[in-house]
């Protein structure tokens, strides 16, 4: 099975929204409505929805679940409460990153794990092989689920004037189940925000009432041009960019996340980050650029005349006013501080390596 040229559950809703389209993995979704920057800037100031439901959906369910999950992810899984949610990867055995991840643990026994649509068929493959005869099972439920996620400084009231009021409870990347909805407060934006899990059927009635809901608060509908500016300002990786089956998680600034702290259990792919990856390899890096040309992906970077790196994000930041990027680099000029330059289409621009993420929100 392939995923060719797939529409949301969502799609009629957007063409009546007068949304654009592009391609995604094989799925028509919005790119924008109105305008990118507008899209952008209501997420940081009030809020945006967007559809997700190109994501792919996972179950892994039994009493040897956690366990499988620990062996076959990095996450500890183990060690997590029903209700809450977690980052993590999945890795080869030599330690390159097959996807990034969201595992939320909805019971003892229940695991809903999210990918990225386009390695949906890759994850599935790895687990498969991985399950052997762990007390678990694995279904592919990306077809039977949509998708809605709100985000911005007004997303809780939105949620909660649209009828999902116990979603205020829910600390951050943590899940319940609330009027019918699987709620996480997870996001790929930088801001505080919601994800909404339903049935597809249930997915225009959700994104109307969530709409009509954030009407007086500002909110827009927002597609993947925003989605992809918010993330980069808020220093995200996206998969194909800053993530690969060419990059290991310390490369990544992903240390942290293979293995996370207290995880004991052996996953595949654990001695090979442990050892790190061979000297010189390059690593990950947020450029904070001058004036308004910005870097865009496979660009070079430079140090004097010499190439030292490529960029694998970049734009103009609409939050910021000024070109960010993150970007592979040479070890020797990864230091915060050190003064580089970009190579946009033969002009030098001067750019310096900066912390990561580019924009935080006020708490």
């Amino acid at each position: 099975m392939t995923d060719l040229d797939r529409t949301s559950p969502l799609h009629d809703t957007h063409v009546a929204a007068g949304a654009s389209f592009t391609d995604f993995a094989g799925w028509r979704m919005p790119v924008r409505y109105t305008s990118d920057l507008a899209e952008h800037h209501a997420v940081r100031t009030e809020a945006g929805i967007f559809d997700i439901s190109h994501m792919a959906n996972l179950r892994v369910e039994g009493a040897g679940a956690a366990a499988f999950l620990d062996a076959a992810l990095t996450v500890n899984a183990s060690a997590m409460l029903p209700g809450a949610a977690r980052y993590a990867l999945i890795l080869t055995e030599t330690g390159g990153i097959i996807d990034d991840l969201i595992v939320y643990r909805l019971d003892e026994t229940l695991f809903h794990v999210v990918a990225n649509a386009g390695n949906r068929f890759a994850v599935v493959a790895a687990l498969q092989e991985r399950l052997g005869d762990a007390d678990a099972t694995l279904t592919d439920e990306t077809e039977g689920t949509a998708i809605v996620a709100v985000q911005g400084p007004a997303a809780q009231a939105i949620l909660g004037d649209a009828g999902f009021g116990d979603a205020a409870a829910l600390r951050y990347y943590s899940v319940r189940a609330v009027n019918g909805a699987l709620v996480a407060r997870t996001g790929y934006t930088g801001e505080d925000g919601f994800e909404l899990y339903v049935p597809p059927a249930e997915a225009s009635a959700l994104w109307s009432a969530l709409v009509a809901a954030g009407q007086p608060h500002g909110l827009v509908p927002a597609g993947l041009a925003a989605r992809d500016t918010l993330r980069l300002e808020a220093g995200m990786p996206l998969y194909g960019h800053e993530l690969s089956l060419d990059v290991l998680p310390a490369q990544a600034g992903l240390a942290r996340v293979a293995p996370p702290k207290g995880k004991e259990a052996d996953f595949v792919g654990r001695a090979a980050v442990e050892a790190g990856p061979p000297a010189g390899s390059r690593v990950l890096v947020g450029l904070v650029a001058e004036g308004r040309r910005a870097g865009r992906v496979g660009y070079p970077v430079l140090s004097g005349d010499t190439v030292v790196g490529e960029i694998t994000s970049g734009a103009l930041s609409p939050t910021l006013g000024h070109p960010i990027a993150m970007a592979f680099v040479d070890p020797e000029v990864a230091a915060l501080g050190t003064p580089l330059f970009l190579d946009v289409r033969g002009s030098r621009i001067p750019a310096v390596v900066t912390d990561l993420p580019f924009y935080k929100r006020k708490a």
